[in-house]
């Protein structure tokens, strides 16, 4: 008796991943609007991640069938973009918003006449201000010193405005490379952190920051952004910098 042929089952539709795909996106999408329906943003740029969700090749919008390389998609599926076009959107608006947070600051330095004690730099998102170790502590201490009290408190009453309007801050400890070995920091590395930790503590408990907004690391040599070869690049390395950076979630 001859055996009987199986047949193959043939599914129509869209395959499965489809509905779970379809759900994150979606997902994604209201995330963007719950993100930036919170604070004013340019309105052409805004539109740009909304129109990245239209018209993008692959899937159809108006129930036809369509038939690609990933089998074919069924009527009534709408069409969704390749992710990365709406994260691009998303990353130049942060970029701009961040140009515009750092000028401010920059302008505030100069009001407050600490320009040549204070530096603000823009990195994409981050804006990053930047205080030479020699103004906030004594060699091979993290205490702060009491001169350098009146520059962080009024750096800080400025950078806690943007902690209020959904921005985070981490705060960075940096030597150069002489080394240091004492009972309370037996390296660079413990140093760096007890600064940064210093400045948060500062920022914490005497302007009130919340402490959820709050995080400091130490990197002790590691990342330098002059020579170690001369004093006056190993006084440019040995800094604390506070990246204020927004919250996504």
């Amino acid at each position: 008796m001859a055996k009987k042929q199986k047949i193959e089952e043939i599914k129509m539709g869209a395959p499965e991943w489809m509905a779970t795909f379809s759900d994150l996106m979606t997902l994604l999408l209201c995330f963007f609007v719950l993100l930036f329906a919170s604070s004013t943003q340019d309105a052409a740029k805004f539109a740009a991640i909304a129109n990245s969700f239209d018209g993008a090749p692959g899937i159809m919008v108006d129930g036809d069938i369509m038939l690609n390389e990933h089998g074919m998609v069924g009527s009534g599926l709408e069409q969704y973009p390749d992710p990365p076009t709406a994260i691009e959107a998303l990353t130049e608006i942060l970029a701009d918003e961040a140009k515009s947070i750092k000028d401010e600051i920059q302008e505030y330095i100069d009001e407050e006449g600490l320009d040549s004690k204070v530096g603000v730099e823009q990195f994409g998102d981050e804006i990053v201000i930047t205080f030479e170790d020699f103004l906030l502590f004594d060699t091979g201490k993290a205490d702060i010193k009491p001169a350098g009290i009146p520059i962080l408190d009024t750096m800080g009453v400025k950078i806690r405005e943007y902690t209020l309007d959904g921005y985070n801050i981490r705060l960075e400890g940096h030597t150069d490379n002489l080394p240091i070995s004492t009972p309370q920091f037996p390296s660079n590395w413990e140093l760096s952190s007890a600064r940064a930790i210093a400045v948060g503590k500062f920022f914490i408990d005497q302007l009130e920051f919340n402490p959820d907004t709050v995080s400091a690391e130490g990197f002790g040599e590691y990342k330098p952004i002059a020579d170690n070869a001369t004093e006056e690049g190993r006084a440019i390395n040995r800094r604390v910098e506070v990246k204020i950076i927004k919250s996504l979630f």
